[in-house]
C-alpha cells in the first residue's frame, strides 16, 4: 500500500472516529497532494509525499516559534498537535551520528575537499538522505565532514 494510500484510509478510520481534530489535519495533507499532482500533472509516489510531509512540519514549527513569540498559545497548541498528526507518515529518521557518517561516506565518494565542495555535497546527500533525515542536522554534517 502506497504512503498516499495509507493517509486516505487514514482519513476514513477519522471519520469513522469523528475525530475531527486529525482529520482536518489529513484533509489538510491530502489537499496539498492533489495541488501538487494537479499543478505538476504527475502522480505522487512515496518519496515526493514525504517531502511533502516534511514541508508542512516544517511550516508548522515555524508557526508554532510565531505564536508562542505572540504568547498565543491556543494556537501553538493546535499547530502542535497538526505537527504530531503529520509526523506519523513521516519514515524513521537517521540518528545525528548515522548521518555524520553516511555524509562523509558521501563526501569520500565524490572527492569533495572543502567548504567550496558543499553545493555539490548536498546535491547528492539531499537525494539520498531525503526522507530519512531533517535536513538541518544534514547541513551541520557536512559543514562537520567537510571542515575536518
Amino acid at each position: 500500500m502506497s504512503l498516499k494510500d495509507q493517509i486516505t484510509e487514514d482519513m476514513k478510520t477519522a471519520m469513522r472516529a469523528k475525530d475531527t481534530e486529525r482529520l482536518g489535519t489529513i484533509r489538510l495533507l491530502l489537499a496539498a497532494c492533489k495541488q501538487r499532482e494537479v499543478d505538476e500533472r504527475i502522480v505522487l509516489d512515496d518519496a515526493t509525499v514525504v517531502a511533502l510531509v516534511d514541508k508542512l512540519i516544517k511550516q508548522r514549527k515555524d508557526s508554532i516559534e510565531s505564536f508562542q513569540k505572540a504568547e498565543r498559545t491556543d494556537l501553538a497548541d493546535k499547530e502542535a498537535a497538526e505537527m504530531k498528526v503529520l509526523q506519523a507518515y513521516l519514515p524513521q529518521r537517521m540518528s545525528a551520528d548515522e548521518v555524520l557518517v553516511a555524509v562523509k561516506e558521501i563526501v569520500a565518494e565524490i572527492g569533495a575537499t572543502g567548504p567550496g565542495d558543499m553545493g555539490k555535497v548536498m546535491g547528492v546527500v539531499k537525494t539520498r538522505l531525503a526522507g530519512k533525515a531533517e535536513m538541518s542536522a544534514v547541513s551541520a554534517a557536512v559543514k562537520t565532514a567537510l571542515a575536518g
